[in-house]
């Protein structure tokens, strides 16, 4: 599974960088509201920052998505077992969702890949870190919490997005028409899961843009969700609509990338049990 999940964030690392440009707006100036003509400012600086910038950040987020996926799957069917095989009378769905909430909060021991990869393609930063490796080593002196910052957001990020995507899944791929042949079944699992990835994404947009100022700081005072949600609209001319800017490139992203991971998962899913 890890070579379509590493494909995934290269090829698609040029539109996450712009999400991420969009939603660190305090960093750039947006005088509009419009997502089209911020997305063309974002790219205009994305240019002005030169090639040698373009793929900065790669390999926090090529290192997590793989690990982060292997976790969101791995364990998600392991917690699964455990609870229909101690709890089996649980409802299906119940079981469902308990597991993939445990799975998604397991996730956040990744927390740190996220963290460096903010500060890596932040402009503010350009000249403090020359690689992902200095940005380790430099945070490192402020203690082993700075790795961290932004767990509270990832932790009501993580839990309930993994829970509606794999109860959302198995009844969306029910409402499909029903197929035997091989090509069509993988059709089906990326129009499920991107389906999925796309709504879900969008409705904790806003929540991954408090998680992203919250770790745009750097060797400062930890700010709380509640704090970092009132700092970004004060810096977004005091618009809470506007924590939503960059939802659009965000929707075709995770469109394309959770279609293509959750084809991959089902075919190897299925692979291994003819083999098994």
């Amino acid at each position: 599974m890890c070579r379509p999940i590493t494909v995934s964030p290269v090829s698609l690392f040029r539109l996450a960088r712009l999400a991420l440009m969009l939603r660190c707006c305090r960093r750039v100036a947006f005088k509009s509201n419009s997502d089209f003509r911020s997305s063309g400012i974002a790219c205009k600086q994305i240019y002005l920052e030169g090639p040698q910038h373009l793929y900065r950040g790669l390999l926090p987020p090529l290192m997590q998505k793989s690990t982060s996926m292997a976790i969101m799957f791995g364990i998600y069917n392991r917690y699964h077992e455990l609870l229909i095989l101690h709890g089996p009378q649980m409802p299906t769905d119940v079981a469902k969702g308990t597991a993939a909430m445990l799975a998604g909060t397991t996730e956040a021991i990744l927390v740190p890949f996220e963290r460096i990869q903010t500060l890596m393609q932040d402009q503010t930063y350009h000249k403090r870190f020359q690689n992902t490796f200095e940005a380790f080593r430099k945070t490192r002196s402020y203690g082993l919490a700075e790795y961290y910052r932004g767990l509270s957001a990832i932790l009501m990020r993580n839990g309930p997005s993994s829970a509606l995507f794999f109860l959302g899944r198995d009844h969306v791929k029910e409402r499909l028409p029903e197929s035997h042949n091989v090509v069509t079944i993988a059709l089906q699992d990326f129009i499920s899961g991107a389906f999925l990835g796309a709504i879900i994404s969008t409705f904790l947009f806003p929540l991954n843009a408090i998680k992203t100022r919250m770790q745009s700081e750097y060797g400062t005072r930890f700010i709380s969700i509640v704090e970092s949600y009132r700092i970004l609209v004060a810096e977004r001319n005091h618009s809470a609509l506007s924590l939503m800017r960059g939802v659009h490139i965000n929707y075709m992203r995770s469109f394309l990338s959770w279609g293509i991971i959750n084809a991959s998962y089902e075919i190897l899913l299925s692979y291994f049990k003819k083999k098994s």
